[in-house]
């Protein structure tokens, strides 16, 4: 069964349980702070899950573009992906546990036709802070999950939380043995041996964690689920790794053809890299030294010294991106539309890494002599991490050409430095995510609203066709990119803030409705990523000055704003300008 197919499967089974479709919201989330990318499909349902209400009703399937980027450098080896899909089915204070788990057993017993034998589950085992999940171990036995194949295991496992406090809740696990060889006779879904594979999890939020560690039951419980696109494929095609499916197979074809050096590791981050920088383009990212920006620069110039180690000509970079685009247009129909953009951006990163790499052998070059003029054969660690770390120049070639050379490499040194900067990387992830669920503070809700201002302002400044490209809010500043072809003179800056505190002080009410999405677009409403909006909206409308889809939240009246005041305007892209701000009192 094919990726597309799996997908359809489940959408039309939901859809078939009273669930609506929801579009896929973009990778590069809009308006939230929290993270880089959309990480998960519950992650635009944010609002909802803390009891906003939905346009599209209490029951919600979707398919959910994701980027997760802890792992990048585990890429290469048979499971890991930046770029992945994946499935899910939400309950907004609807059904719950028992007709979650029944559905989730047909799906894949009736839908996939996968042998109940092949499945085991996992449940809360209980402790001090919430009981032993009997409810959902009963479900599972009631649905048809055979004795002996349903295991308890504690928070590491089967809790969770989205931060350290919000919303939180037991949950369920679904695992599909592959077949192999058991690891011992105490094997089980908990063994890393390869046998068991987790498939899917849904969570049931039915607790809210305070800050001081407290439990207590939410007064609306939620189902939230999440499903592997890649790995069920892989899985139901009984092949070794997602790379192996259709989703992957021409390119690591076409890119086997092109090598002159045989390495299956370079070949999956290539592969692997090139697909996920695709879609990050096709949703708006673009290369930069911060942020996503950085990661998708990273990605690229990772995809590109791994071609350089099989020897392929750089310039074929845009023959694997066609055959992607080409296998891939069904799924994604913005990688067609978008494709000469794509081309345009990644050629533009490519030429640039190929000066970094230049620029970085002169450095390794003085380096070298550095540490030869002081007696040592050695190249320390630190001058490695420098290399890597000021100038993106790979500890890979680093190695390679102090071999040349003669000379040896501190990489011990260089894998503590680098161990201590990914730590310091997670945590700084970590901490954007913190509190996922816990909702938006009165600062940022003010910020919120003063992108909306700012967007119309710039309308009336620059022209009716300046349109918002993304935004990024924290309690201390906003940062707010548009279309323009122009540095921003200082007297458009200041007529541009000078609007936004004029519609301040006038106090404007701001008012919200739902309606159909094409009535929406009729009233002149404004949004970003139409294509990720239900048939039904909310639009947020501020006077007469600003109407625009928006999930929230929003200031009552545009007075609570307080004084808006732009620190700095610069370029963010080509053809994309960015602008910084801060609100007072």
């Amino acid at each position: 069964m094919k990726a597309i197919d799996i997908r359809n499967k489940y959408l039309k089974f939901f859809e078939s349980k009273g669930h609506s479709v929801i579009p896929s919201a973009p990778l590069i989330p809009e308006n939230d702070p929290s993270v880089l990318f959309t990480t998960a499909g519950m992650q635009p349902l944010v609002p909802y899950l803390l009891g906003q209400k939905h346009p599209a009703g209490t029951r919600l399937t979707d398919y959910q573009k994701c980027v997760r980027t802890n792992d990048i450098d585990e890429v290469g080896d048979n499971r890991h992906l930046t770029y992945f899909e994946m499935l899910g089915n939400w309950s907004l204070g609807d059904y719950f546990k028992e007709e979650s788990i029944q559905m989730s057993f047909d799906f894949l017993t009736k839908e996939l036709q996968i042998p109940v034998e092949k499945l085991s589950v996992t449940v809360f085992k209980g402790d001090e802070d919430c009981p032993r999940d009997e409810v959902a171990a009963e479900c599972w036995k009631k649905a048809g999950i055979l004795d002996g194949h349903i295991y308890y295991y504690g928070k590491d496992d089967n809790w969770w939380i989205a931060g350290e406090e919000g919303p939180c809740g037991p949950d369920t696990e679904m695992f599909y043995d592959t077949g192999k060889p058991a690891c011992s006779e105490n094997c089980q879904p908990s063994c890393d041996c390869g046998k068991y594979v987790e498939i899917w999890n849904n969570v049931f939020m039915e607790y809210f964690k305070d800050k001081d560690g407290k439990y207590s039951k939410l007064s609306q419980r939620n189902v939230d689920t999440g499903l592997g696109l890649e790995r069920m494929t892989m899985l139901l095609q009984g092949k070794e790794t997602p790379f192996d499916t259709e989703l992957f197979k021409p390119v690591m074809d076409k890119i086997a053809e092109l090598q002159k050096v045989d390495k299956i590791e370079s070949r999956r981050i290539v592969a692997e890299h090139l697909r996920a920088s695709m879609m990050i383009i096709a949703d708006g990212g673009r290369p930069s030294n911060v942020d996503r920006g950085y990661v998708l620069r990273r990605l690229i110039r990772r995809a590109i010294r791994h071609m350089n180690k099989l020897q392929i000509d750089l310039a074929e970079i845009s023959t694997l991106i066609a055959i992607y685009v080409e296998n891939l247009k069904k799924m994604y129909p913005d990688l067609e539309t978008k494709k000469d953009e794509i081309i345009a951006v990644l050629v533009e990163e490519k030429d640039k890494f190929v000066k970094t790499l230049t620029h970085g052998e002169k450095e390794f070059t003085k380096a070298m002599n550095n540490s030869k003029q002081a007696g040592k054969n050695k190249i320390d660690g630190a001058v490695v991490f420098k290399l890597y770390d000021t100038y993106g120049f790979p500890p890979e070639v680093t190695k390679e050409l102090a071999e040349e050379n003669e000379m040896e490499v501190d990489m011990k040194e260089f894998e503590e430095l680098f161990k201590a900067h990914q730590e310091k990387s997670r945590q700084g992830s970590a901490q954007k995510f913190k509190g996922g669920l816990a909702g938006d503070s009165e600062i940022e809700t003010k910020y919120h609203t003063a992108t909306h201002l700012l967007n119309a302002a710039l309308k009336l400044v620059l022209g009716a066709d300046t349109h918002q490209r993304g935004s990024n809010i924290t309690t201390e500043r906003m940062r707010f990119d548009f279309n323009c072809d122009h540095k921003m003179t200082d007297e458009e800056k200041q007529k541009t803030e000078e609007i936004v505190n004029k519609w301040i002080q006038e106090d404007l009410p701001v008012t919200v409705e739902e309606m159909s999405k094409e009535d929406a677009i009729k009233s002149g409403a404004e949004c970003m990523f139409i294509e990720k909006y239900p048939d039904i909206v909310t639009v947020y409308s501020i006077g007469d000055v600003s109407k625009e889809l928006c999930g929230g939240p929003h200031v009552k009246h545009t007075g609570e704003i307080g004084t808006f005041k732009i620190k700095k305007e610069e370029a963010s892209s080509a053809g994309i300008r960015r602008i910084k701000a801060v609100i007072g009192d």
